[in-house]
């Protein structure tokens, strides 16, 4: 599913009418994906590593699933979200509590 979102921020309200006419009238063609479980909008043409980015997510603390299948980081820059798309990202957390005998 292909969708349209407007882009409209409190800066453009500050701009002279004429340029915020402008601006208003941009869209972004937004495409539906299940991120996680959840419906979610995201900007058309994204490739995964343009995902990552767009929800600032460090590309060497996570790994993407994208229906059913997980899709190793050398093939995130070429690999496009399409509409539809089953996406889970896992971010990965080091750590962990010490033990002591």
């Amino acid at each position: 599913m292909v969708g349209i979102v407007t882009i409209f921020s409190t800066t453009v309200r500050n701009l002279p009418a004429n340029t915020r006419a402008e601006i208003e009238s941009v869209v972004t063609q937004v495409v539906t994906v299940q991120l996680n479980g959840e419906l979610r909008e995201v900007p058309e043409g994204l490739t995964l590593a343009a995902l990552l980015e767009w929800l600032d997510l460090p590309r060497d603390r996570v790994a993407v699933e994208r229906n059913l299948e997980i899709v190793p980081r050398t093939g995130w820059d070429v690999t496009q979200i399409q509409p539809g798309d089953r996406l889970e990202v896992v971010h990965l957390v080091g750590g962990g509590l010490e033990l002591r005998a």
